[in-house]
């Protein structure tokens, strides 16, 4: 199950990132797309499992977004959700270029006496 290493590996970002703040992280969102083959409630669960291994965290909220894909049509310059994995746009023309839907990242951090932080890249 990657969902473990995938919520290790946030916790050990937030340490890294936040030394002095670790403690006082009261939530987290994750934005992954689509593509990324993340299931919430498998990030939840291991996120919930994980948590006894970092007893300062237990009151911290996990807020799992999911992304759609969108891609980038060539021929109209525009972008547009790929539904039921058909990358082709309203015109006619199919897409390779991924705009998003293949991401995972931390993209929220709320901290109990700060305003939230936003994450982007």
């Amino acid at each position: 199950m990657h969902e473990i290493s995938i919520v290790r590996n946030v916790f050990q970002t937030l340490q890294e990132t936040y030394p002095d703040k670790f403690e006082r992280i009261t939530k987290v969102q994750i934005e992954a797309g689509l593509l990324s083959n993340i299931q919430p409630i498998l990030i939840q669960n291991a996120f919930e499992a994980l948590i006894m291994e970092e007893p300062q965290l237990a009151d911290v909220e996990l807020e799992v977004l999911l992304l759609p894909i969108i891609a980038h049509c060539h021929t109209c310059d525009k972008d547009f959700e790929v539904k039921r994995h058909k990358f082709v746009c309203d015109c006619g023309t199919p897409s390779k270029k991924i705009v998003q839907g293949e991401e995972l990242q931390i993209s929220r951090i709320e901290f109990l006496e700060n305003e939230p932080q936003d994450i982007k890249a």
